[in-house]
């Protein structure tokens, strides 16, 4: 399948503008890292490490890199400053098809027979956790998918409202208790309501909170426990959302949680507007976790499949 087939004009314009400043960015830095050079030296790689490590690539990621190129130039005995552009959107493809992140035109819930299908989101408050619930919502209903909510992010009632707005928003039933309630009481309810009423998918907040890892994992195994009294099973995906405009502190994050639950996927939001979108890469390279859908703006349709060809062709150029 073709890339046009999976991607619509709208949907690669929007790609293209949410990533406008890190390539904006990342050409910049590759110009002045090249200027006065007319083939891939020492020093041209000393100074795109540079580049890639202040883009948010992360130090491990870069290296790895930086050493392919060099095998390149090594085998190919002259590669010119005018074809790195070339290479590094090659390299950046390739590591991230090795590490599980494979080009998709959006996710599917795998037919099993099972229902519901549970997704568990977790991540930090104010990374846009509850903003892609209610996109992923739109999403799932959009293609003709029965969805429950579940509000167990019991210790802000601006969680509870927002989730609830989103619910009238996307016309998906919340199941939601009061303020303080036990977030795996609020699980075990929501997965149990779905099942009731034959719900394809059920998706559930939790809190934002990284108080401490030993607290986190304790809390997520309670409302993993409670999904599993409900399915047999535990949740069938582990969502970790991360805030990409913040860089590096995506990566520490991403750390924290994987360290204290089993991640299976990850969304990495708010890129557009920021020149950190590198983090991707990095991010994708270091957890070999699929990075799953990108958030690319306000709209409904702005959290898009990630799509590792159409990333790399939009940050490099076709």
């Amino acid at each position: 399948m073709g890339f046009f087939d999976l991607f619509s004009k709208k949907k690669k314009e929007t790609l293209d503008n949410g990533l406008a400043k890190t390539k904006e960015n990342v050409f910049a830095k590759i110009a002045r890292a090249v200027a006065g050079k007319s083939k891939v030296d020492e020093d041209v790689l000393d100074n795109l490490e540079e580049v890639l490590i202040t883009s948010d690539v992360g130090v491990e990621t870069t290296l790895e890199i930086i050493k392919r190129i060099e095998e390149r130039v090594a085998r190919d005995k002259y590669v010119s400053t005018s074809e790195l552009n070339g290479i590094l959107r090659e390299e950046i493809a390739s590591l991230l098809t090795e590490n599980n992140s494979d080009d998709t035109e959006g996710f599917q819930i795998p037919d099993t027979g099972k229902k519901p299908y549970v997704i568990l989101v977790v991540g930090v408050n104010g990374v846009g956790k509850t903003t892609t619930i209610g996109k992923l919502a739109y999403q799932f209903k959009s293609a003709g998918l029965n969805v429950y909510l579940g509000a167990a992010d019991t210790f802000r009632a601006a969680a509870v409202e927002q989730i609830c707005i989103w619910g009238e928003r996307v016309g998906v039933p919340v199941v939601k208790q009061q303020m303080g309630s036990d977030p795996a009481s609020v699980a075990y309810d929501s997965v149990a309501s779905a099942k009731a009423n034959g719900a394809d998918v059920v998706i559930i907040d939790t809190a934002g909170r990284l108080h401490n890892k030993v607290g986190l994992m304790n809390e997520l195994t309670k409302i993993k426990n409670a999904v599993t009294k409900v399915t047999g099973e535990a949740p069938d995906d582990v969502m970790l959302v991360l805030d990409g405009s913040t860089g590096m502190n995506a990566f520490e994050q991403a750390a924290q949680f994987t360290k204290a639950t089993d991640v299976t996927s990850m969304a990495i939001t708010k890129l557009d507007g920021t020149a950190k979108g590198g983090v991707v890469i990095g991010i994708s390279d270091q957890f070999k976790i699929p990075v799953r859908y990108i958030g690319l703006g306000e709209g409904m349709e702005d959290l898009q499949p990630f799509n590792r060809k159409a990333f790399v062709d939009s940050l490099f150029g076709e």
